[in-house]
C-alpha cells in the first residue's frame, strides 16, 4: 500500500469517527452546557450517547494523532529529523497543515482526561464534558483543515 492509499484509508476511519461524533454532539446539544443537575437526570439513552461522544472524541483524536497527521508529513515528504511527536506537530504547524501545535496538545490532554473517571464528583464531570464539547468542535475543524491541506498532495 502506498502513502496516498494509506492516508486515504486513515481519512476514511477519521470520517467515520467524525460522523458519529457529530451525531452525538447534535443529540447532546439540548443538554449543553452540562451541569451536575443535568448529568444526574440523564436517561439510559442519554448516557449511551454521552459514552458515544467520549469514545468518538477519543478515537478521532487518537487516529488523527497516530496516523493522519504523520501521514501528512509523509505526503509532503518533509525533510529533517522529526524524532518526537512535538517535532512533528511543530513541523505540521510550520507548513500550515495545523493551526497550532499547542492546540493539538490540548486536545490530546482532553482525550487523556477521559481515561480518568470521576464518578463521585459530578461537578468535575460536568465541567470536563462541557470543555470537551467545545474542544470537539476544534477537533472536527482540524480534521477538515488537515484534509484540505493534504488534497494538494493526493
Amino acid at each position: 500500500m502506498n502513502t496516498q492509499e494509506a492516508f486515504k484509508g486513515c481519512l476514511e476511519i477519521c470520517h467515520t469517527h467524525a460522523e458519529r461524533l457529530r451525531w452525538a454532539m447534535q443529540t447532546l446539544t439540548p443538554l449543553y452546557p452540562f451541569t451536575t443537575e443535568k448529568l444526574g437526570s440523564l436517561s439510559a439513552v442519554d448516557l449511551a450517547v454521552m459514552d458515544q461522544f467520549i469514545v468518538r472524541f477519543s478515537k478521532l483524536q487518537d487516529a488523527m494523532g497516530a496516523k493522519l497527521l504523520p501521514g501528512i508529513l509523509e505526503l509532503t515528504k518533509e525533510q529533517g529529523a522529526l524524532n518526537t511527536f512535538i517535532d512533528k506537530l511543530n513541523r505540521l504547524e510550520k507548513i500550515g497543515a495545523i493551526e497550532s501545535a499547542q492546540g493539538w496538545l490540548a486536545l490530546r490532554e482532553m482525550r487523556n482526561q477521559f481515561a480518568h473517571d470521576y464518578p463521585q464528583d459530578s461537578e468535575i464531570q460536568a465541567n470536563l464534558l462541557t470543555k470537551a464539547f467545545d474542544m470537539a468542535k476544534q477537533l472536527l475543524s482540524i480534521l477538515e483543515s488537515a484534509e484540505k491541506f493534504a488534497e494538494g498532495y493526493l
